[in-house]
């Protein structure tokens, strides 16, 4: 479904900014921001979640960390 919504030029421009800092288009951030205010999002069930010990599907996401980035600062600047 296609909406069209005017907006008054400071809050497009706080919108635009917000988008462009998380990197997301326009539309993704308006559509989170409904979502939220109409209770189909539930950040708390997020962070649940997160802090659960259930998997996520990604078992080797967090595994060497550490070494990785320094491998990568590495071979930015190999000294």
């Amino acid at each position: 479904m296609t909406l069209s919504v005017r907006l008054d030029p400071v809050l497009e421009a706080r919108v635009d900014e917000e988008s462009k800092r998380l990197g997301i288009s326009k539309s993704d951030l308006v559509k989170d921001a409904l979502e939220l205010h109409l209770g189909m999002r539930n950040p708390y069930a997020l962070l649940l979640q997160v802090r659960s010990l259930a998997p996520m599907h990604r078992p080797d996401a967090s595994r060497n960390t550490g070494g990785g980035l320094k491998a990568r600062l590495r071979a930015k600047r190999p000294d």
